[in-house]
């Protein structure tokens, strides 16, 4: 008799927990994540800001400059911070 007392108490807490009310934000965090990568079909830029297509005769004279093997030297800037360190690794070959 014991036994069949535990069964049911047993019985009735799992009846009970399945019957439990769902969250109604299940599920947001996938359709979040693909709203954030639809793309916008009439994007707003702004006034000052770059725009697609904004430096096409820059990218066609790097373009020319890269085919006749004249590219511009990079320039080199650095933080503002003074900084002292090692670093650097061993390039092909490791250790002789």
């Amino acid at each position: 008799m014991r036994i069949e007392r535990m069964l049911i108490v047993a019985g009735v807490i799992i009846g009970t927990a399945a019957c439990a009310p769902v969250d109604p934000g299940f599920g947001e965090a996938m359709r979040y994540d693909a709203a954030i990568q639809t793309i916008d079909p009439d994007p707003v830029y702004p006034a000052n800001g770059a725009k697609p297509g904004d430096n096409g005769e820059h990218a066609q004279k790097a373009t020319e400059r890269y085919r006749k093997g004249t590219t511009k030297a990079l320039r080199l800037e650095g933080t503002g911070g003074s900084s002292s360190g090692g670093g650097g690794g061993g390039g092909p070959g490791g250790l002789n």
